[in-house]
């Protein structure tokens, strides 16, 4: 039998995960995570400012080390048998690159310049940009922004591109174009020497770019050069075709495949973002929400063939972005964990002040913290009396994005305690989940049920089950620990062609489902009470209380 292994590379906020998978059955031989350094040490990130910034190095590197352990683990027998690598990434994360398509931190001049860097999802440094961007497209008879709900934001790419242009002339003078993370990477991975030639997948087009059928392409030229004259003649370089995630972008290149221990007659497929992936993974079925739980999340939704109408308030609906000959579907939260680690560390400030960070008893209370809070917390019984917070802690992303707004709590008073307010935070995170799935279903987008992946869904009964209960509907689990490299191996199976479709590598390599949570019909009325408290609540702090 012919090699029938393939990678999935999974690019996250903090590292970057590889499994080596048989695509005969999902079986994952092996796998390893790299954590990035530069990152790590914070280096190129002003979290006062909202800027996250990550160095081409940490991906370079992290590609590197996790592939060559996943081989190393599995025998050397395995290298001769992969055929495919595919790669999911956090989006909207974009670069500067000149002609070549190197990205301009990679050259010595721009090293150490934060806006030579990848601009992390999480970065926020262009609300102004984002909102000019929806002010200007009012002005359009053609509204450019209906296929990404009508609202755009600053975490996505023209925002950023924008800010960046207008703050930094360096960069500005000496960018050809700019690439997503997700198509830098297969860019990377062929041997890609020319801007020009980028082949650019429709996922991140879509959902971020503004690109669309309709317009067989981006917005014209026009609308981006009235935007700001500094955006005139970016759009052209970019094209107009773009790839679905289950279509090869080319094969190894020789220097990649000697670096890695491989062959050059692996195929490497279009990139995507991990949560579209990460749906994939964990087996999406038409109308189910699938919820990627990490430190924000992404919700993704798939339609059988195209809809004839826009959805308002999402993240972008895109055919074939998810599965082909489907509409995929994005909502999101931009802090879910986030919210408990902010939580967790201002808790950790006095012993970490006292102690140092590095004291054994602080290591310990960092591991044990959250586990012991949620433990405390579930014992406490809803009331509609208790501290209600608002989930803002980051902006937000759905229902319609506004990285403008900030959280707050409400209620609290001197009996107020920690567990209380951990309470509040975590229960905040979930009415922000149930604002998403009534923001599908009040425009006749059914959901039928949630699929939950990533890490909190994994580590946390207590937030698995608030969120059931609160949403009034069960949610099973998915067994795989890494969904979103696993839906990256299952589109490398179609890309190196031993599936035909998506939908059969799901059926043949998916791990199915250990857990589901079943909401308790006696919290489900109390929660629907503390919902509405909660919708009227974030209802006054946006429109009339406070303001940026």
């Amino acid at each position: 039998m012919r090699g029938n292994y393939v990678i999935g590379i999974d690019f996250g906020t903090d590292s970057v995960r590889s499994i080596l998978v048989n695509a005969n059955n999902g079986e994952e031989v092996s796998s390893d995570v790299f954590y990035y350094p530069r990152w790590a040490k914070g280096l190129y990130n002003d979290a006062e400012r909202n800027q996250f910034r990550q160095h081409p190095l940490d991906y370079i590197e992290g590609i590197t080390a996790t592939i060559k352990r996943c081989l190393e683990l599995a025998g050397p027998e395995r290298a001769s048998q992969v055929v495919a690598i595919s790669v999911d990434t956090t989006g909207s994360t974009p670069i500067a690159i000149n002609k070549e398509g190197v990205p301009l931190s990679l050259l010595p001049e721009f090293a150490e310049n934060p806006n030579a860097m990848f601009i992390l999802w999480k970065d926020h440094t262009a609300v102004a940009e984002a909102k000019e961007i929806n002010t200007h497209a009012e002005k359009y008879d053609n509204n450019y922004l209906k296929y990404v709900g009508g609202v755009y934001s600053s975490e996505w790419f023209w925002s950023k591109i924008l800010h960046i242009s207008r703050v930094d002339e360096r960069i500005r003078d000496n960018a050809y174009t700019w690439i997503e993370h997700c198509d830098w990477v297969p860019f990377l991975l062929t041997g890609g020497n020319s801007a020009d030639e980028v082949k650019r997948g429709v996922c991140a087009a879509g959902h971020k770019g503004l690109w669309a059928e309709e317009y067989q392409g981006y917005p014209p030229g026009e609308f981006f050069e009235g935007l700001d004259p500094l955006l005139k003649g970016h759009v052209e370089k970019l094209g107009t075709g773009t790839y679905c995630s289950s279509e090869s972008v080319g094969k190894l290149s020789a220097e990649w495949a000697e670096k890695l221990g491989l062959s050059t007659n692996v195929s490497v497929g279009a990139g995507a973002f991990d949560c579209h992936m990460g749906a994939v993974g964990g087996e999406i079925e038409p109308y189910f929400l699938s919820k990627v739980m990490g430190t924000s999340t992404c919700d993704i939704l798939v339609v059988p063939g195209e809809l004839d109408f826009t959805v308002e308030g999402i993240c972008g609906q895109v055919n074939g972005s998810v599965i082909p000959k489907m509409t995929g579907l994005e909502a999101g939260q931009s802090a879910f964990g986030d919210a408990y680690a902010w939580f967790k560390d201002l808790l950790m400030w006095p012993l970490i002040e006292l102690l140092g960070k590095d004291h054994e008893q602080v290591i310990q209370a960092e591991k044990k913290i959250i586990p012991m809070l949620s433990e405390k917390a579930s014992a406490i019984k809803p009331k509609l009396s208790q501290p209600m917070a608002i989930d803002w802690l980051n902006g937000r992303r759905t229902p319609y994005a506004n990285q403008n707004l900030k959280s707050a709590f409400f209620d609290l008073n001197l009996s107020t305690d920690v567990i209380l307010l951990f309470r509040a935070v975590v229960e905040s995170t979930c009415f922000g989940a149930k604002k998403i799935v009534e923001c599908f279903i009040d425009q006749q987008i059914p959901v039928k049920g949630i699929i939950a992946l990533g890490g909190v869904a994994k580590k946390s009964p207590f937030v698995m089950q608030m969120m059931a209960d609160i949403i009034n509907m069960p949610i099973k689990v998915h067994k795989s620990e890494q969904t979103c490299a696993l839906g990256a191996a299952m589109f490398a199976a179609v890309v190196g062609g031993i599936y035909e479709t998506v939908e059969e590598a799901m059926e043949k390599m998916g791990q199915g489902f250990d857990v589901e949570y079943q909401p308790n019909p006696e919290l489900a009325p109390i929660y629907a009470e503390r919902y509405k408290k909660y919708s009227q609540l974030s209802d006054l702090l946006e429109n009339n209380l406070y303001h940026v």
